[in-house]
């Protein structure tokens, strides 16, 4: 990936750190650079109407959603295989990935969401991380004082990585890590949708490794569905984890303290 240095995600307010949550129950340590330390929540439903429900259940009245999108470079030809060759930016009478992610998320949110205002970044920067944009979201929480907000990530590749064989983490991903894990302390859920060719690999193994979470926010999946048929299908594996991270984010008493 690769493109120019945006500035439009630089947090626009400061925020403190919340207390510490309660510690999690200890694990048998792994040789990953990704220690899991948490419980992992576990992809348990099947159908549209029941993640409605159980949000429902779980007392969700009103979510925020936040979103950004990637405007790297490599989105030129990262289409190639998925897009039929085109920018996965292209605009035509046929929604291009990005637009077809929003649609989707959106037809399953929308009945949560109450003033149907959605703050929108764009990022560009190289080497790519995506500590900026969940910085960013944590400001936004803060700012609403601890309501809960889903943040859509929607992006053609992954954070920049070191290819020398050791496992260590490059910079942005260690950034990105520390993000996510620092989110953890904030009512909010993290959906990560990548568009296009990828790879995918690394990131999907972020989902079930990073350390030291309060509870797991963090889901991510690739979106190579083109098919009508099959967006429930897309739109249940982008979200099937926000009702029970609903719940834990309850349980930790993070709603409207921040």
């Amino acid at each position: 990936m690769g493109g120019t240095m945006s500035s439009a995600l630089q947090p626009v307010l400061e925020y403190a750190a919340p207390p510490p949550p309660p510690p999690p129950p200890p694990t048998e340590s792994g040789n990953s650079p990704l220690e899991r330390r948490y419980m992992r929540i576990e992809d348990e439903y099947h159908s549209l109407e029941h993640i409605r429900d159980a949000l429902v259940q779980a007392g969700l009245e009103s979510s925020n959603l936040i979103v950004g999108i990637d405007f790297t470079k490599s989105n030129e030809w990262k289409g190639e295989h998925s897009f039929n060759g085109l920018s996965l930016h292209a605009l035509g009478k046929m929604p291009n990935p990005y637009e077809e992610a929003l649609t989707i998320i959106g037809k399953t949110l929308h009945s949560f969401d109450e003033d149907n205002l959605i703050p929108s970044f764009g990022f560009g920067d190289w080497p790519t991380s995506f500590a900026p944009i969940i910085e960013m979201a944590m400001s936004i929480v803060k700012n609403s004082g601890g309501q809960y907000h889903i943040l859509l990530i929607i992006a053609d590749g992954e954070v920049t990585s070191i290819e020398n064989g050791t496992g260590q983490l490059s910079l942005q991903e260690q950034k990105t890590v520390d993000a996510i894990v620092k989110a953890s302390e904030f009512p909010l859920s993290i959906v990560l949708v990548g568009v296009g060719d990828g790879p995918w690999d690394k990131m999907k193994s972020f989902d079930d490794n990073i350390p030291a979470r309060s509870f797991d926010n963090f889901q991510i999946m690739s979106k190579n569905l083109t098919k009508r048929k099959k967006e429930n299908f897309f739109a249940l594996s982008a979200l099937m984890e926000i009702p029970e991270q609903f719940r834990a984010i309850k349980s930790f008493g993070y709603l409207g303290w921040l």
